[in-house]
C-alpha cells in the first residue's frame, strides 16, 4: 500500500508542478470528458485492489483451526475467572487485584494473585463471556480487546512470540470497583509451561 501511495503522491505532485511552471495550457486538456472518466476509474481500480488483499487478510484473522489452547475468560464484579482446557488438563482459577506480594515487582493497581500463564509460539484461542454485567478484556500490548457480554461468548486468538508479562484492565464501566479488576498475563517457554500444567496436576 505504501508503494501504491508513494507512486499517487509522486506522480500528482510531477502534474502539479509542471502545469504550474509551463506556460502553455492546453484548452482540450481541460475541457477533455475522456480524462476525467480515466482520473475517475483509476482510484476506483486502486481501491478496488487495496480493499481485496486487505478483507482477504481480515477473513483470515477470524479464520483458526485446531488452537493448542483454549482458555474461557468469565468476567465476573469485580475478578477474572479463567478456565484452561487441553486434551490433558482442564483448570480453573480466579485472578483478584493485588495490593502488596514478596515474590515478584508490584505494580499499583495492575497486579494479581494468579496470573495467567500461558506458552509462547502456541495458538491460543480465547472464549470470552460474563456472568453478570458488560465487561472487556483489555490486554493493550497484545493488541487484545473483547468485551464480556452475559449470554454471549465472543473469541479471539492470538500467538506470542516472546515470553513476558503483559497488563491489562477492565476497558467497560462496570460499576463502582470496575478500576479493580487488572489482568495479568505471562507468556513463558514451553518447557516453563510444562511444568506448570504439571504443578496444576499434582
Amino acid at each position: 500500500m505504501i508503494v501504491i501511495l508513494l507512486f499517487i503522491l509522486v506522480y500528482v505532485s510531477y502534474i502539479f508542478i509542471f502545469i504550474l511552471s509551463t506556460p502553455f495550457l492546453d484548452k482540450f486538456t481541460f475541457d477533455s470528458h475522456s480524462l476525467e472518466f480515466i482520473w475517475t476509474v483509476l482510484p476506483i481500480g486502486i481501491l478496488l485492489l487495496i480493499a481485496f488483499p486487505s478483507l482477504y487478510l481480515l477473513y483470515l484473522i477470524e479464520e483458526f483451526t485446531s488452537p493448542s489452547l483454549t482458555v474461557k475468560v468469565v468476567g465476573h464484579q469485580w475478578y477474572w475467572e479463567y478456565q484452561l482446557s487441553t486434551s490433558w488438563v482442564s483448570h480453573s482459577f480466579d485472578s483478584y487485584i493485588v495490593y502488596r506480594n514478596n515474590t515478584f515487582p508490584l505494580f499499583h493497581a495492575l497486579d494479581v494473585d494468579n496470573r495467567l500463564i500461558l506458552p509462547v509460539l502456541s495458538s491460543i484461542l480465547f472464549l470470552v463471556t460474563s456472568a453478570d454485567v458488560l465487561h472487556s478484556w483489555t490486554v493493550p500490548c497484545l493488541g487484545i480487546k473483547v468485551d464480556a457480554c452475559p449470554g454471549r461468548l465472543n473469541y479471539l486468538s492470538t500467538v506470542s512470540s516472546y515470553s513476558g508479562v503483559y497488563y491489562g484492565q477492565c476497558r467497560e464501566i462496570c460499576g463502582s470497583n470496575h478500576s479493580l479488576m487488572p489482568i495479568v498475563v505471562e507468556f513463558v517457554p514451553i518447557g516453563s509451561y510444562l511444568e506448570y500444567l504439571s504443578s496444576l496436576n499434582g
